[in-house]
């Protein structure tokens, strides 16, 4: 995540959304208006304590200049471990009829696309998501933002390979299923029933061939409009939501 929220209504909207603030830091001599009393009262409902600093502590620390007197500092994003949600997973499927989805994000570079998937993934009861420690989107406050505070809700796992990690959840009886523009079959042609590890890939190239090899199914969405595909969140959603259907 981000070191630092810069301006009033950044963090207003951190504030609002859940993002875990360690420090809000003002500046002293900053005028009182609605959003100043804004951030304030939400700081105090936080429990966020609000430090007054000199205004050019704030300038050292601002990346963009912009930080009209108020800078908040965002805590580490708890990432776990992907064996914590491989046995997450087991539970839950022990619980629900053998049924869990965890989705795989290979190399996403947008933290607001990671978002909007992990909005989805948490509202269909999927057990966590797994990324890649580098080269890849992290959970930032624009990610907590577009997962309408969801993030906070789901557990995520960075990992330094995500082929051996695949293959983890192989030996624990998933399936793995890829969601590609180049398979031969449609997602609801595609067995998805039991224990599923969705993998999705980039905006640009999508599941990469490496990853690709190690998958046990692939699926695409049907496309009878004019455009070519959908943004990779709409096209996870739509993914989820059929293996949500086929295990109802």
């Amino acid at each position: 995540m981000a070191d630092f929220i810069e301006g009033k209504r950044p963090v207003i909207e951190a504030l609002r959304t859940g993002v875990p603030i360690s420090n809000v830091f003002m500046a002293d001599n900053v005028q009182k208006d609605p959003l100043i009393n804004d951030v304030l009262r939400k700081a105090k409902r936080a429990g966020v304590r609000v430090e007054m600093v000199p205004r050019r502590v704030l300038d050292e620390r601002s990346a963009r200049g912009s930080h009209q007197g108020v800078i908040a500092k965002a805590a580490p994003f708890p990432y776990v471990g992907a064996g914590d949600i491989i046995d997450a997973s087991l539970r839950y499927a022990e619980e629900h009829d053998g049924r869990a989805l965890v989705v795989v994000l290979d190399h996403l570079t947008d933290a607001g696309n990671l978002g909007a998937i992990s909005r989805s993934a948490e509202a269909v009861g999927a057990c966590g998501l797994v990324i890649p420690n580098k080269r890849s989107a992290r959970v930032e406050a624009s990610t907590y933002k577009s997962s309408a505070g969801a993030i906070a809700h789901l557990p995520v796992a960075q990992v330094s390979n995500l082929v051996q990690t695949i293959e983890r959840f192989k030996k624990e009886g998933f399936w793995v299923a890829a969601a590609t523009e180049h398979a031969d079959q449609e997602v609801w042609d595609v067995n998805l029933k039991g224990k599923i590890a969705l993998v999705v890939g980039n905006e640009g190239e999508g599941v990469s061939r490496l990853v690709l090899e190690h998958c046990d199914l692939f699926m695409r969405l049907p496309m009878e409009g004019k455009v070519e595909s959908l943004n990779v969140a709409q096209a996870s959603t739509a993914c989820m939501y059929e293996w949500l259907r086929q295990n109802r």
